[in-house]
């Protein structure tokens, strides 16, 4: 069934079908990392939560896609399995901000995105898009058919990224 895929907290979502949106709402010190590969009309978005597996490796087991270590994988494995090409992806970056950590105490936006590219930048993975940091929450949306994102911050409009 094709359409709108919302992405939760902690998860993820890869699609090779056109017709499908994939959205992620109220970004805060989370990350989005959206990737997308035109030529295979493959489109994966992934809405992460803190940087290492190792806080909680039970939690990382049953839920990959909380951490950058074992959802970044997790998500580029999905598209290559629906036909992308590494070399091919164009990858964005949206969210990191400082929300609820006003005091910058545990700078987890930060961490998260940090974690993200270390991790990108170690397996040759270029970043051509981002909008992190500051203090707004983000909503983010990928059309699987032509790539296009799309941003919404909190008392803005919607914009194209």
């Amino acid at each position: 069934m094709a359409g709108r895929i919302a992405v939760g907290v902690g998860d993820l979502a890869v699609s090779g079908d056109a017709k499908d949106e994939l959205v992620t709402f109220s970004l805060g010190s989370c990350i989005a990392v959206i990737i997308h590969d035109a030529k295979a009309g493959v489109g994966g978005l992934l809405h992460l939560m803190l940087p290492d597996s190792a806080l909680n490796p039970q939690r990382a087991s049953s839920q990959p896609a909380v951490f950058a270590d074992t959802g970044l994988p997790k998500l580029f494995r999905g598209a290559y399995e629906l036909g992308a090409i590494k070399g091919r992806l164009k990858v964005a970056l949206i969210g990191g901000s400082q929300v609820l950590d006003e005091g910058g105490h545990f700078n987890i936006g930060k961490r998260n995105y940090a974690a993200v590219r270390k991790i990108l930048y170690r397996n040759n993975v270029m970043v051509e898009k981002e909008d992190v940091g500051g203090t707004v929450n983000r909503t983010v949306g990928l059309s699987v058919a032509t790539g296009e994102i799309w941003l919404k911050t909190n008392g803005a409009n919607l914009r194209k990224l």
